[in-house]
């Protein structure tokens, strides 16, 4: 039987500026998914990269003195460590500059030209750089873009067209017969209201003597294609688009995630987009909402509440940070970043509780058990409830409720610390005729964190190993992989502190 498949896309990062807390949580989230898929044995495809073209890289790399490649190159060296330091399992990191792309580009708009779907005309409006759109008066904010705070600049050019406006029927009809398409349902509402009205054709070229940085149209030389049309298809050109048997394998199971502030590229441009080439859509889209600085307002350097993600590694580890992000944030949902939220977090949860049950067991078989592994006989109840974990963990990661899953599995490590306060294995190991029951405990706990570190493999897969070498067991490689390790295996005398206290 053929394993189901799973692919998870983060957006492709527009190369502008390094990586901040927000494109860190959004990777964060879809390596989480990643990683719990390939657990639960489907064959999974994760993808993430860089927008390389577009106006604006043009603009900051003249400003900086260099031209666009060299800087977008240094940029993405940037990028793919940023993911490295934060343990990012990603398949492919795609750059909108890989020759590869330009050629599915380049397909994909000979393709849509020839259906008749694209049209030159002579067009008027207000652009934002910042967004590299045209902006409708009603997305203004005091005349001003409301993400950039700037007002947009009113141009007079001629542009290709694609025939948006001719899907925008289709493509209300398809939300409204599939509510799971885009989630939050609120974001789902927020297309479903500007597909209420006439939405317009979309502007896909920009003339070459004003953006020479990008791909140039097939049919007309003078003209580079718009950022938004080439870099969407980047989700298709890593399948190898349209022949390769990735695309075959992967596209049907495709979920982006995305921040709110792309939604209308996502949830009009692309869909339609997809409909004009006679590709199905995508599964889902799922909208995340914004980290703002621990006063609650939106990251700025002039306010000083920007929060460094580095500097919160260095100081409490990378899979801290991760945890911190993927627990104390529903997805969708807009939310306060600190230091002390994350210190708070990690002492609760990792010292206090999984760290101090790693700790308390490891001490137990040393000293009552020589550190060998007691025979697996758990006690049933406690067995029952972490076999029954695996089930609800897997239906909360389903529905998106990623911090309500990594709390469910807390809640059962604290049930099996509550075990050991209510078992008093340290009177047992005093009466020889109660060995059996010691065991018990013994196994029982083992057991519960070998489900437990399983389970948080995805949320903290660099410490999650730690955890598990120190109990003798081997990397989490699936959900039903079950025990690892035979009884009578002893488990390494010495191990490091998996989560220091007060870090």
């Amino acid at each position: 039987m053929t394993a189901p498949s799973f692919y998870v896309t983060t957006p492709i990062y527009y190369a502008n500026g390094s990586p901040h807390i927000g494109s860190l949580y959004t990777t964060v989230v879809a390596d989480f998914l990643a990683r719990y898929h390939r657990l639960a044995g489907d064959t999974t495809f994760f993808l993430t990269g860089l927008d390389e073209h577009g106006e604006k890289i043009f603009q900051t790399a003249q400003a900086r003195g260099t031209s666009p490649q060299p800087f977008v190159d240094e940029l993405a060296e940037r990028f793919q460590q940023t993911w490295q330091t934060f343990n990012i399992s990603y398949d492919i990191f795609m750059r909108t500059t890989d020759l590869e792309h330009g050629r599915i580009v380049r397909h994909v708009l000979e393709q849509v030209y020839a259906a008749g779907d694209i049209y030159f005309a002579e067009y008027e409006g207000r652009y934002c750089v910042g967004c590299e759109r045209f902006l409708t008066e009603k997305e203004l904010v005091d005349d001003l873009c409301p993400d950039h705070s700037v007002a947009p600049e009113l141009r007079h050019e001629g542009n290709w067209f694609f025939r948006m406006e001719r899907y925008r029927p289709w493509l209300r009809a398809e939300l409204l017969a599939q509510p799971e398409l885009i989630g939050p349902e609120r974001y789902r509402n927020e297309t479903l209201a500007m597909l209420s009205e006439p939405i317009g054709d979309l502007s896909i070229s920009r003339p070459r003597a004003r953006v020479p940085w990008g791909i140039p149209l097939p049919w007309d030389d003078e003209q580079v294609t718009y950022v938004w049309f080439d870099a969407l298809l980047n989700y298709l050109s890593a399948l190898d688009y349209p022949t390769g048997a990735a695309y075959g394998t992967f596209w049907p199971s495709v979920q982006h995630l995305i921040g709110k502030d792309i939604l209308k590229p996502h949830a009009i441009f692309w869909p339609t987009m997809l409909r004009a080439m006679g590709v199905p859509l995508y599964r889902r889209l799922l909208v995340g909402g914004f980290l703002l600085g621990a006063d609650g307002r939106k990251m700025s350097k002039s306010l000083g509440n920007v929060v460094d993600p580095f500097a919160l590694a260095e100081r409490y580890g990378a899979d801290a940070v991760r945890y911190y992000l993927l627990r104390e944030f529903p997805y969708g949902q807009d939310g306060a970043v600190s230091e002390a939220g994350l210190r708070e977090r990690s002492a609760a949860d990792l010292a206090n509780t999984l760290g101090n049950l790693v700790n308390r067991l490891r001490v137990m078989l040393l000293r009552y058990r020589d550190g060998a592994v007691p025979l697996f006989f758990p006690d049933a109840a406690l067995l029952a409830e972490g076999n029954d974990l695996v089930a609800a963990v897997t239906a909360l990661v389903a529905e998106m409720r990623i911090h309500l899953a990594l709390e469910r599995i807390m809640r059962f490590v604290q049930t099996l610390n509550r075990y050991v306060d209510d078992r008093h294995p340290w009177e047992l190991a005093r009466d020889p005729a109660r060995s059996d029951d010691l065991d018990t405990v013994l196994a029982s706990l083992f057991t519960g964190l070998d489900i437990a570190s399983i389970l948080l493999t995805p949320a903290m897969p660099g410490k999650m190993s730690e955890l598990r070498s120190s109990l003798g067991l081997a990397a989490a490689a699936s959900f039903a992989e079950g025990r690892t390790v035979e009884p009578g295996t002893r488990i390494p005398v010495e191990a490091g502190i998996l989560f220091p206290k007060g870090a």
